[in-house]
């Protein structure tokens, strides 16, 4: 038996010190996780239960120049923690949820922010404003070394500061992101969570350079290209 057209490559990631490749099967992302973030989306940051969203796994990219998709005029950078899932959990207490953890990368989530506000005002998914090709740019992953609970995470735009937080200001933390995500799906290895991201979210066209450093973490730059 064969197939009927040969299958897609496996999407994956590079890993610091190895030349082994990290084969990425899921990509769900947690929606406002730092309050200053919900607060500048109008939303209020009272500590209700993570929601997520998903990308498909080949949204994946460690490219350095990266398309400006199409169909926006208002593409959004968003830096991120990524949290990349090493052993197969449903069900997670939070006080276990550490040992499902393989690695961290620093990440982008690309957002075509106008057909997310569409999709918004229209009670319609945001499928096309978040899981479109190239929309997950990512950093090599880091084999986890002790548990993150803190740390700058910041972006420059044309090297302007844009974003800066810290990973303790989280609403939710990695754990207990782990632990309620695993009440609705088994976790697999390959899976990452993009973990939300801090206040000051902005636009990005074609020939801006951005950059996104969190502590203990090589920088993650790349370049739109029309």
């Amino acid at each position: 038996m064969g197939y009927t057209f040969p299958p897609a490559p496996q999407p994956v990631l590079e890993t610091i010190d190895s030349e082994d490749l990290f084969p990425v099967r899921r990509v769900f992302c947690v929606g406002r996780n730092y309050a200053a973030h919900a607060r500048e989306m109008g939303k209020d940051p009272d500590r209700e239960p993570p929601f997520f969203f998903t990308k498909p796994g080949d949204a994946v990219t460690q490219a350095t120049l990266i398309p400006y998709p199409p169909q926006t005029e208002d593409l959004h950078f968003e830096a991120e923690l990524v949290v990349a899932i090493g052993v197969e959990g449903a069900d997670i207490e939070e006080t276990n949820a550490e040992s499902h953890i393989w690695g961290y990368a620093v990440g982008c989530d690309l957002t075509r922010r106008d057909l997310q506000a569409e999709a918004k005002k229209m009670g319609r998914p945001w499928d096309m404003a978040k899981g479109f090709d190239a929309s997950a740019v990512l950093g090599p992953l880091y084999p986890k070394d002790a548990p993150l609970v803190q740390g700058a995470i910041q972006l420059k735009l044309n090297d302007e500061l844009r974003q800066s937080g810290d990973l303790s200001e989280m609403i939710w933390s990695v754990p207990e992101v782990i632990a309620y995500l695993s009440r609705y799906v088994t976790l697999m290895p390959g899976d990452l969570i993009m973990t939300g991201t801090p206040a000051g979210v902005g636009a990005l066209g074609p020939d801006d350079s951005c950059t996104i450093t969190i502590d203990g973490f090589a920088p993650l730059t790349f370049t739109m290209v029309a």
